[in-house]
């Protein structure tokens, strides 16, 4: 199960040499990958390249037909280590994953890739994920890139471009080789559009024509071996790299009018540079600029030909790189200065160190540079005060009123999310026992760090929060409490936590979340997967498992772990009771419990059109939602601070000596019940109720509905009688 079905999608694939291609950014990517005759792919999900592997999972009758090989692999280095067919075998492949946190955790891998040198073109496709919607720390691809001389490929966000960049990236690799980067932003994945195909290309190899095993021992990594690499990267590999990308001229020069000055940039910052011109009158909607633009395809290696033909003649040429530091006008600095080129290079000095070059900066950033200009005769559509006017400050005052009139809406758990329940009984526990140290981890259930929960210290990368509490374990009041969630644990947390602490007598609690998918990436398989045929027919609470799929405890067990209990976190008295056996047992070692409950995404996604068509069958289907009784509630809204639902909100209190709001249950409520638990856990208010909706009832069922509604209109009544005799 994945985030979303492309089954329809996949079809297009199939298209041959002629026909139009219209989709989105991944299937175009997928598609060049078939037509480049790629004989492998593996990869990791991650934003913004998620959509990627549930593309390709989903086109496995076609990869099987190609004979190409697909994989999901178990992490960012596991897909790495794929590319190593390609070094003594001229099969072409490619893995994908989300950078840099992905390139960090492949970076062995990768480093001992390069070092070698690959026979087929070998090409991992980067998410890059910078900017303002980003999920990560703000690091970039390029440093990786220069470190391991890994050629760096950014295409102009348009899918022609994408995938002829596809196709002469394998080309690139192997008249180098050398494995390359194909950086992909999150607007180039899910930009639509179209191009002329192909037909698709069979891998030269496969298990239909395999190869013949070679031994190459000149590219193992050991001495002496690893200096004749760093000489033949510089010596031949790099040579070959610019030879062939001045050829196929991979990046690409726009003329203007204005040939004084010029814009170096980016392929994948190309259109936001175009309609910052446009906004200026100095470009069409076409893409027709009247200053000279030198888009980087390429991004390393720089071309330093090229970079001298394109500046020589030009007063100043403004360079566009999002982020730090500025290598690229670092090096472009470097190659003018040494062929004694004068022109006058603007960058960082008017653009921002840091930060991603949105519209409005980009438009400000160029404005700047034309009226540093001596040219007067470029014409601007809008001066600088008019593009500066633009901009949106906020004042303190303005932050003020926002908050007083908009509540914060910090990333947050889903509604019925099953880590809600589990942090919800870690904050009771928490206020019995005092403040504990908890390093968390990546994944959903980072959320708890924000509010209502506000719980976790550290995030140090994915599987790593069990790892990241050993060096304080012996200093604090409490057990050393780590928190990593079911994918995390396969992904890392397996072996450089558990094994890890289990070897070194860690004497802490790791709470192991088990939703059964790796959800926080769009719900993609992992190895303790829950049987999918049973899935697919059942929508019962309980998870059916399956015998033959690896589990969370039989791991951890096989790791040494001798404490380990596992309960479902939608029974919050049961968490607590067993969090508190944990933190209080004497028994030495590492104490596991694992919070067994379905991502409730996943789950709606299953059950919704199996309770529809039940419903539409007339099947007798009952669902349970939840009310909360406003003449009961005291509008203390203790329960929205303890659970944080989006389902839990508030409304005018309908008591008109009450000012206070009461709480309220909106219509998006899945009927998890934590809301209730919660007020009965933590002693909070009888104000919550159960209310089952039934479809399709039986005759028993408006029986009993008859009976009950009697019962509660006498009540009510004898109700009213008492409040006449109480006002006589």
């Amino acid at each position: 199960m994945a985030e979303r079905s492309f089954s329809e999608e996949v079809k297009k694939l199939r298209c041959g040499d002629g026909s139009v291609f219209h989709g989105e950014g991944i299937l175009a990517i997928t598609k060049a990958l078939l037509q480049s005759g790629v004989s492998y792919v593996g990869g990791y999900q991650g934003s913004p390249i998620s959509h990627l592997m549930d593309v390709l999972s989903d086109a496995q009758d076609i990869l099987g037909e190609l004979g190409v090989h697909f994989e999901a692999s178990g992490s960012e280095a596991t897909a790495a280590a794929m590319l190593s067919a390609s070094i003594n075998y001229p099969l072409r492949g490619a893995v994908t994953w989300k950078s840099t946190v992905g390139t960090n955790v492949a970076s062995d891998a990768l480093s001992n890739l390069a070092s070698a040198g690959v026979t087929g073109g070998a090409m991992v496709i980067v998410g890059e994920d910078y900017g303002e919607g980003s999920s990560i720390m703000q690091e970039r691809s390029y440093a990786f890139a220069m470190k391991a001389q890994m050629w760096l490929l950014d295409p102009r966000p348009n899918l022609p471009s994408i995938v002829d960049m596809v196709e002469k990236g394998f080309q690139l690799s192997e008249a180098s080789n050398t494995p390359i980067f194909y950086m992909m932003r999150i607007r180039g994945c899910h930009v639509t559009g179209e191009f002329v195909a192909r037909d698709n290309v069979p891998p030269s190899y496969s298990n239909r024509t395999p190869v013949t095993p070679t031994r190459e021992p000149e590219k193992i990594i050991l001495p002496p071996f690893v200096y004749q690499h760093e000489q033949e990267k510089i010596a031949r590999r790099l040579p070959a790299a610019l030879e062939f990308i001045k050829e196929q001229k991979l990046n690409e020069l726009f003329p203007g009018q204005y040939d004084s000055l010029g814009i170096i940039t980016c392929g994948g910052s190309y259109n936001t540079v175009i309609r910052a011109l446009q906004r200026q009158g100095l470009a069409d909607v076409y893409g027709n600029a009247d200053i000279p633009i030198y888009c980087l395809n390429v991004a390393y290696p720089l071309m330093p030909d090229e970079l001298v033909d394109f500046c020589v003649g030009k007063e100043q040429v403004l360079v566009l790189e999002e982020g730090q530091p500025e290598y690229i006008e670092q090096g472009i600095q470097t190659v003018l200065r040494r062929r004694d080129v004068q022109t006058r290079v603007f960058g960082k000095d008017i653009m921002p160190m840091a930060g991603e070059y949105t519209g409005q900066v980009m438009l400000e950033g160029i404005t700047r540079f034309v009226l540093a200009s001596s040219r007067q005769d470029v014409p601007l559509a809008l001066d600088l005060s008019a593009v500066l006017s633009l901009q949106t400050p906020l004042e303190d005052a303005d932050i003020a009123a926002l908050m007083e009139n908009l509540p914060p809406r910090p990333a947050g758990l889903c509604t019925g999310c099953p880590e809600r329940p589990l942090f919800s009984a870690i904050k009771q526990v928490q206020e019995e026992l005092g403040p504990f140290h908890i390093s968390s981890d990546i994944g959903c259930h980072s959320f708890a760090t924000a509010a209502p929960f506000n719980l976790g210290n550290t995030i140090m990368g994915y599987g790593l929060s069990l790892a990241s509490s050993s060096g304080m374990r012996h200093a604090l009041p409490h057990k050393a409490i780590s928190i990593m969630g079911d994918g995390g644990f396969w992904h890392n947390g397996l072996t450089s936590g558990v094994t890890s602490a289990v070897f070194n007598g860690h004497d802490g609690l790791l709470i192991i979340i088990d939703n059964g998918y790796s959800a926080a990436t769009g719900g993609q398989d992992i190895p303790s997967l829950v049987e999918p045929s049973l899935i697919a027919s059942t929508i019962d609470a309980e998870r059916p498992r399956r015998e033959q799929w690896q589990t969370i405890e039989d791991a951890c067990r096989g790791a040494g772990v001798t404490w380990l209990e596992t309960v479902s976190t939608y029974n919050i008295e049961a968490m607590k009771a067993t969090l508190r056996r944990a933190l209080g047992s004497d028994a030495p070692g590492l104490k596991v419990v694992i919070a067994e409950g379905e991502c409730m995404l996943n789950r709606q996604r299953r059950v919704k059109p199996m309770l529809k068509q039940a419903i539409a069958s007339g099947q007798r289907v009952n669902k349970s939602r939840f009310y909360i009784d406003p003449a009961t509630c005291t509008g203390d809204h203790g329960c929205i601070r303890l659970s944080g639902c989006p389902s839990l909100t508030v409304k005018d209190n309908p008591d008109p000596l009450r000012t206070d709001p009461v709480s309220y249950v909106d219509n998006s409520c899945v009927g998890c019940g934590v809301c209730g638990g919660n007020a009965h856990s933590a002693v909070l208010c009888p104000s919550f109720s159960q209310v089952d909706l039934v479809y399709n009832p039986s005759g028993l069922d408006r029986l009993m509905h008859r009976l009950r509604s009697r019962v509660r209109t006498w009540w009510r009544g004898r109700d009213l009688r008492r409040q006449q005799q109480l006002q006589l």
